[in-house]
């Protein structure tokens, strides 16, 4: 019986924060709990997709570690956003070569923002790189991404913890959230005010969604780092680990989700 439950992983968008979901999923793996669907919001959906490759976690960690992100941007000549998404579909070729969501060794949904409409969109078949650039295509950094006629941005922006798509589909649904904000008692800039209003409005729309999650884990104080603080990502990914085996420790129900003689996926 245990071995047929179907188990569903939400995972937030975040930037550099979203590092954090691979200490879960490493945290998650060693109880031998092995998802029968991953759904992701932005740096969900890249981690998502890497992990549904079959990357470890702490591979992904490393090829994050290992990559110079920026040499792939591009200066957008656009009243729609500073830099283009497209050229980093070229390092994601390096990683999903197939470009393929069929090809995944687990099931992923990704979701996005149509700008135009106002409305999600979620991608679970068809080709794979596009909908992830989509679904992290921050509003006014990068521009749009077109798919099917629709231009969509950053699924943070509706929907940040995308449960939806797991949802008569799994039995279970663990969601992660990686925006935790800590009290502030000192808001000294702009900067700081806009971001933690950023998050805020993020967070407004995971915490909407938590009723619907069988477990959340959610690693507390991950809002106060920057969306692209890259020299803290061992940290980042530390804290999400540790965060997660402690919610296992104080919830020692969710070994009942873990697959007998569970096995590590491998590329």
């Amino acid at each position: 019986m245990k071995s047929k439950l179907k188990v569903g992983i939400a995972l937030s968008g975040g930037g550099i924060r979203g590092i954090s979901h691979l200490g879960v999923l490493k945290a998650l793996n060693e109880i031998g709990i092995v998802p029968s669907k991953i759904s992701g919001t932005s740096a969900g959906a890249i981690v998502g997709a890497m992990f549904c490759q079959g990357y470890q976690p702490e591979e992904i960690l490393k090829i994050i570690l290992e990559t110079n992100y920026f040499k792939f941007m591009r200066p957008a000549i656009s009243w729609n956003g500073i830099l283009k998404m497209e050229s980093i579909g070229e390092l994601y070729k390096l990683y999903l070569p197939h470009n393929d969501f069929a090809q995944l060794k687990i099931e992923l949904a990704v979701a996005a923002t149509d700008i135009q409409r106002g409305k999600v969109v979620y991608f679970d078949e068809g080709e794979l790189i596009k909908p992830i650039m989509a679904s992290s295509s921050i509003p006014g950094m990068f521009e749009p991404i077109l798919i099917n006629k629709k231009h969509l941005v950053d699924g943070g922006v509706l929907n940040n913890l995308p449960v939806e798509p797991l949802e008569g589909i799994c039995d279970y649904v663990i969601g992660v959230n990686c925006n935790h904000l800590p009290e502030e008692s000192n808001i000294s800039n702009m900067k700081k005010l806009i971001e933690r209003a950023v998050i805020m409005s993020m967070n407004y729309n995971v915490y909407s969604r938590k009723a619907k999650c069988d477990y959340f884990i959610e690693a507390p104080g991950l809002g106060k780092y920057g969306v692209f603080d890259i020299k803290k990502a061992p940290e980042l990914f530390q804290a999400g680990y540790d965060h997660a085996m402690k919610v296992i420790e104080q919830n020692p129900s969710i070994l009942d989700l873990a697959k007998p003689k569970a096995k590590h996926l491998s590329v």
